[in-house]
């Protein structure tokens, strides 16, 4: 059975379509880039579903994501469903201020990244199986 993983994380960079790239055959993928839902209330619907039915969240805090607030509720909703939380965080190596906030996501996910190539292999192990 393929794992069902929901991508986190800020939607500049490019960095959802490198996974997808990545992940496609072994994984079912749910990017919530593709919604096209502008209004809040429907696009937080939308994500906290997907995560509700994902095994794995994967959660990416590049250096560039201005607050990373929507991927803090993600991360905090996948935790208290008991999904297993794989986080790339290449933000904090760079922003003792960032770090100081962000350390609670990092102690709430399972599996910590410092980057997201390393992460996608991580995740190819869960797809083999």
């Amino acid at each position: 059975m393929k794992p069902k993983i929901y991508l986190a994380g800020g939607f500049k960079g490019g960095w959802h379509n490198k996974v997808i790239d990545e992940l496609k055959n072994g994984c079912i993928l749910f990017n919530p880039q593709q919604h096209n839902l502008p209004e809040s209330e429907k696009y937080t619907a939308w994500d906290l579903y997907h995560v509700d039915k994902c095994d794995i969240l994967l959660g990416y805090m590049a250096k560039d994501n201005p607050s990373g607030y929507g991927l803090a509720l993600e991360i905090g909703y996948a935790k208290a469903k008991g999904k297993l939380i794989i986080l790339v965080d290449e933000r904090s190596p760079e922003d003792n201020q960032f770090k100081k906030y962000f350390l609670i996501c990092k102690e709430s996910s399972d599996v910590l990244f410092e980057n997201l190539e390393s992460a996608i292999s991580y995740i190819k192990t869960f797809a083999l199986s």
